[in-house]
């Protein structure tokens, strides 16, 4: 004891102890406290990247899809193409007027 006070020396000895105890604890609870965030933050990481890798999974069904849908339908797009050229030209007329024709000489 350093100096002599009217608090029992035990009693200071008590709190000296503890005071240096928790003083010893200290970086060990301060790596703690580091280690625990770190685990807590790499397993955010993964959580986010296997959330990233769910939503390209889901991205890449979905153009799978779109593609196979465009494929099927290619011959479908090239008949309707195809018959709005001959709607807008002057076919239907030319061969209505042939048919008519065709029509009165067979009478």
């Amino acid at each position: 004891m350093a100096i002599p006070t009217a608090v029992n020396g035990q009693i200071t000895d008590a709190v000296t102890q503890a005071n240096v105890k928790v003083l010893g604890d200290a970086p060990a609870m301060a790596m703690g406290a580091i280690y625990q965030s770190l685990a807590h933050s790499t397993g955010i990481l993964y959580q986010n990247a296997t959330s990233a890798q769910q939503q390209l999974a889901i991205s890449a069904q979905a153009a799978t899809n779109q593609g196979v849908i465009q494929l099927y339908s290619v011959d479908t797009m090239a008949g309707a193409v195809s018959t709005a050229k001959v709607a807008q030209s002057d076919v239907p007329d030319t061969m209505l007027a042939l048919l008519t024709a065709l029509k009165a000489t067979q009478s």
